[in-house]
């Protein structure tokens, strides 16, 4: 059975970088980003590439059953006995529909779900300044904190009734960061 953690978080957050490090010092960890693993579809130019462009482009979420399908193949053809996501849910229906599928087989558990938090001054000021690509703007950050804000609440509401969600400072160093997601994951397996 594989044992999966979600990391979520503002954009620029870290959250991805948290969890490739994670993976990266452990063997027993894959990491997977939402964001690479559609970013991905993209770059292969198909059909369902071209789809999820039209809406990553914008700052806007994927449709829920191509996110959904994307992951859970993901999740089971991991190489790893333990999987760490980054950028998962976005939204109620991507937490509902996860949750949905998960309930339903026994080839994945749901460990943890840890949010790494930031304020919106340190989101905005990370993501301008890292400037990635073309939708690392002004106009589209303001459009990814809102879609990320809108569902935050009821995704904190369910996970926490649940006791699977785990919130850390994401406003200290790096290597802080990663060691206390460390420690978690650990307790939690």
């Amino acid at each position: 059975m594989k044992k999966l953690f979600l990391i979520i978080g503002a954009p620029g957050s870290g959250k991805t970088t948290d969890a490739d490090l994670i993976a990266k010092a452990d063997v027993n960890f894959t990491h997977f980003s939402t964001g690479d693993l559609l970013r991905a579809e993209v770059a292969s130019g198909s059909e369902l590439g071209r789809l999820i462009d039209g809406f990553i482009s914008k700052g806007n979420l994927v449709p829920l059953e191509v996110v959904v399908n994307t992951i859970v193949s993901a999740i089971k053809s991991a190489k790893t006995p333990n999987v760490v996501i980054d950028g998962y849910p976005r939204s109620v229906e991507q937490m509902s529909e996860l949750d949905k599928v998960l309930s339903a087989q026994n080839e994945i558990l749901l460990k943890g779900v840890i949010e790494v938090a930031v304020s919106e001054a340190v989101a905005r000021d990370r993501v301008l300044g890292r400037a990635r690509g073309a939708d690392d703007n002004n106009e589209v950050f303001n459009n990814r904190m809102k879609v990320y804000l809108e569902p935050i609440e009821a995704i904190r509401k369910f996970y926490g009734d649940k006791s699977l969600l785990h919130v850390i400072n994401g406003e200290r160093t790096i290597d802080e960061i990663v060691t206390d997601m460390k420690d978690l994951i650990t307790k939690l397996l």
